[in-house]
């Protein structure tokens, strides 16, 4: 099936890249992957290995100055110890590679350390090396982060917007009526159900089910779920999808949901371009992302049920944790609903 095709697709080229990283990983990293193959999806293992080729490209200039990544072994894995790895950390905030020079925040930091102690863990599990040096390495602290989304007149407005075109340069517009209907349906969608932007592209027509305002998504990690839809959600859609039966253009054997205007599945590029688009005319001091508008709608949906619980299955986390990042904004609303709580003075009619 085409919706198999699509998420297959996908895996096949995230592995394309891992084999080609390998390149720049010591031979044994190879043994990891494999290893860990049933309980990481290809993405996470593609982020491993870009981790990683940082890692070790730090390791051959600093501490094996007379080997080739390809030379490290599990000795070496072994020899490295917790003070070189909190050097490399240290490397992060301003380090080089191929020609190219970028940095680390915390975050980044405590991803890279993250992945380079798991590699140890799994190798010291296996008693391939005897010391796990990385296990000894403080995580960075982590400070947290503004979270940004969109206030509800601003929500109205960007939807306003995508309809309008107000506000658009003469080359946006002559682009916007032919996406306008699909444009309004994306944002619509998003900020109508919190839908990920990968779950998003991989819809399929079919999906869609209007006798029950629902459609299914493929999760993170493979597993599919029933997500439901309000009737305004289902109108945005219901008019895209007329759309595109009315246009002449659209391949009758195209089983995707939302297309570019080359009338093929769009892009996850494509999306976030049409959403920083729109929201840079109606917001244009905040950097709005599809994420960013799955966080508004974490926040109105927490603000409308007070159950974080539901929040974080409507979601799809896990983690209970990670839907906080989604509704930390309603503690800014719980501080400014008593900050005339406290009274220093009575009025001067009760002190007479």
């Amino acid at each position: 099936m085409e919706r198999k095709s699509f998420y297959d697709k996908r895996n096949l080229h995230n592995l394309e890249k891992i084999e080609y990283l390998k390149d720049d990983l010591p031979p044994f990293v190879d043994d990891y992957f494999l290893g860990i193959e049933n309980q990481t999806s290809t993405l996470t293992r593609l982020n491993y290995a870009y981790d990683l080729r940082i890692f070790f490209d730090y390791i051959v200039k600093k501490v094996f100055k007379n080997k080739t990544v390809r030379d490290l072994t599990l000795a070496d894995l072994e020899n490295i110890s917790s003070n070189d790895i909190e050097r490399f950390l240290s490397y992060l905030s301003h380090y080089e590679y191929n020609g190219s020079y970028e940095n680390c925040n915390e975050r980044a930091k405590a991803r890279k350390l993250s992945t380079i102690r798991a590699m140890f863990k799994y190798f010291f599990k296996k008693e391939r090396i005897n010391v796990d040096n990385a296990a000894k390495v403080t995580m960075p602290k982590l400070h947290d982060k503004e979270i940004i989304r969109l206030e509800v007149n601003e929500v109205v407005d960007l939807l306003n917007c995508a309809e309008s075109g107000d506000g658009m340069t003469q080359h946006q517009r002559a682009f916007h009526e032919k996406t306008r209907v699909r444009d309004i349906a994306i944002l619509t969608l998003f900020l109508g159900t919190g839908i990920r932007i990968s779950e998003l592209v991989g819809l399929n027509n079919d999906d869609i089910d209007f006798t029950t305002n629902s459609f299914k998504v493929t999760r993170k990690g493979g597993n599919q779920a029933i997500l439901y839809f309000s009737d305004e959600v289902a109108d945005a859609l219901a008019r895209y999808i007329a759309f595109k039966e009315d246009d002449k253009n659209t391949p009758s054997g195209e089983p995707a949901l939302f297309l570019s205007l080359k009338m093929q599945r769009i892009s996850i590029r494509a999306v976030e371009n049409l959403v920083k688009k729109y929201s840079r005319i109606v917001t244009p001091l905040k950097k709005i992302s599809p994420h960013k508008l799955r966080s508004t709608y974490g926040t109105q949906l927490y603000r409308e049920t007070n159950d974080i619980y539901i929040v974080a299955d409507v979601l799809g986390h896990k983690d209970v944790n990670t839907t906080k990042k989604h509704y930390a904004a309603i503690s800014e609303d719980l501080r400014r609903a008593v900050a005339g709580k406290v009274r220093l003075r009575e009025d001067n009619d009760t002190n007479k």
